[in-house]
């Protein structure tokens, strides 16, 4: 099998890349390089720079490097920018999926993983403790999580139309570093903004502390990025050897963790000691996210191995190495 992966010199493109290749799986990745660093890409690895809305240029990609199988992280992902920014969202999130797939299709490539997030449940409703599953009602908040959500239709439909094999994986919180240069360059998520406020020597901020909570702060499930990568290795190897399978799963522990235990835990492995600051509430932030990972486990055997610490010190590793002052003497 050779998969092409879009995305594949960004942050988690890059360990997606490494996993596969790890597993003995030939890789090309294609990448405008808007985010994406292309020192990412290991030797060995071709790197073809285009957009995804560029058509003939996919297409050649994937007839010139004889391509069987596609991972498509390619995406634009913040939710606030979405907010302000939706026909570029929706051009650049479900225009280049079809343009994408329709390339997919008339190449007759057979297997097609979709990146998809949690953003797609939106606030779930779900009992108290309990967990988001694959069946949990999709009510988007955002133009981001919209544009996942048709990403998903569009992929199943598809599949269904042309026996096209797919997935679709619902990210939860993605977190760590397989290396110190592979990590989150982007200060965009509760690990890296901590980080941040840390090395400013400004207390990190928590959005709401009243809500039904045990210590009152918002609760989410993390994954650490190695896990995530080598799921997408499993729904690869899925997809080849089953033709015409759709997938859709979550990508979780099932555990939650709170926002304050999140810094609380920060500070330790940090080195600092830097109380929160309390500010309201974030609209549309939801109490508790965590996803159920029992499909998974089930349809492919795959299981994370690693915890919220080995997250939160593999992503300070990386910290420091682009912020050498950040390092507690």
């Amino acid at each position: 099998m050779t998969w092409l992966i879009t995305g594949g010199a960004g942050y988690i493109g890059a360990h997606v890349v490494r996993a596969m290749t790890e597993a003995g799986e030939r890789t090309v990745v294609y990448d405008d390089l808007s985010t994406g660093i292309a020192e990412r890409v290991p030797d060995g690895v071709p790197l073809v720079v285009g957009s995804t809305l560029d058509g003939e240029r996919v297409a050649r990609a994937l007839t010139d490097h004889a391509v069987t199988g596609v991972v498509h992280l390619a995406a634009k992902k913040q939710v606030g920018e979405s907010v302000d920014l939706p026909l570029h969202y929706y051009r650049e999130n479900v225009e280049g999926l079809r343009v994408l797939l329709e390339a997919v299709t008339q190449a007759e490539v057979p297997s097609f993983v979709f990146s998809s997030s949690a953003a797609v449940y939106g606030t779930p409703d779900t009992e108290e403790g309990g967990l988001v599953t694959e069946e949990t009602p999709c009510v988007p908040m955002s133009p981001y999580g919209e544009t996942k959500l048709a990403g998903e239709w569009l992929v199943r439909a598809t599949g269904r139309a042309t026996g096209l094999a797919t997935a679709s994986l619902r990210y939860f919180n993605v977190a760590g570093a397989a290396a110190p240069e592979l990590a989150d360059t982007g200060v965009f998520n509760i690990v890296p903004m901590v980080f941040e406020k840390l090395t400013e020597n400004a207390p990190p901020r928590i959005f709401g502390d009243d809500y039904p909570t045990p210590d009152g702060t918002c609760i989410r499930d993390y994954i650490h990025v190695m896990d995530l990568a080598e799921a997408h290795v499993a729904t690869a190897r899925a997809l080849q050897s089953s033709p015409g399978r759709d997938l859709t799963l979550n990508i979780g522990r099932g555990e939650g963790v709170s926002v304050r235990e999140m810094i609380d835990l920060i500070n330790a492995v940090t080195g600092y000691d830097r109380p929160p600051t309390t500010t309201p509430r974030r609209p549309g932030d939801p109490a508790r996210v965590v996803a159920s990972a029992d499909r998974i486990a089930t349809e492919l055997g795959w299981k994370a191995k690693h915890d919220v610490h080995d997250m939160i010190t593999s992503a300070w590793e990386g910290w420091v190495r682009l912020h050498p002052g950040a390092a507690r003497s």
